[in-house]
């Protein structure tokens, strides 16, 4: 149990925090940037998005989880797991803002550290466990 803790709360924490905080600043950008040179928004978003996924997959694995891992076998994990937390970041909105009345930034602010560590145990547990 100690050597789980300390690989959940050690600096792949800070790694993971940044390359998060990292590509979600690029997919905001991105998506500004292409949908203000006049790229519709449903497509602007969706490159950004599949921009950032692929700088996101590349970092973690390479960098928070050090690249020991097989393309083959986390990949698919980690698409499985990023999509299954964009649901359920909808589904906490939902139930955030309609069962507890949450204003948007608390239900927000709320989701993103959710579903934030969710992503983080789930990586170090499941798709990049060693």
């Amino acid at each position: 149990m100690g050597l789980i803790l300390h690989r959940l709360c050690g600096p792949r924490l800070l790694r993971f925090a940044i390359v998060g905080v990292g590509a979600a600043a690029l997919f905001f950008g991105l998506a500004w940037l292409l949908v203000s040179i006049g790229v519709p928004p449903f497509t602007g978003s969706v490159i950004a998005y599949a921009t950032a996924f692929v700088v996101a997959y590349t970092s973690q694995r390479a960098w928070t989880f050090e690249g020991r891992h097989d393309h083959s076998r986390v990949l698919p994990r980690y698409l499985v797991l990023q999509l299954g937390c964009a649901l359920s970041s909808g589904a906490f909105a939902h139930f955030a803002v309609d069962r507890f009345g949450m204003s948007p930034l608390a239900m927000s602010a709320l989701t993103t550290l959710v579903v934030s560590a969710a992503s983080y145990v789930l990586s170090s547990l499941w798709v990049f466990r060693d």
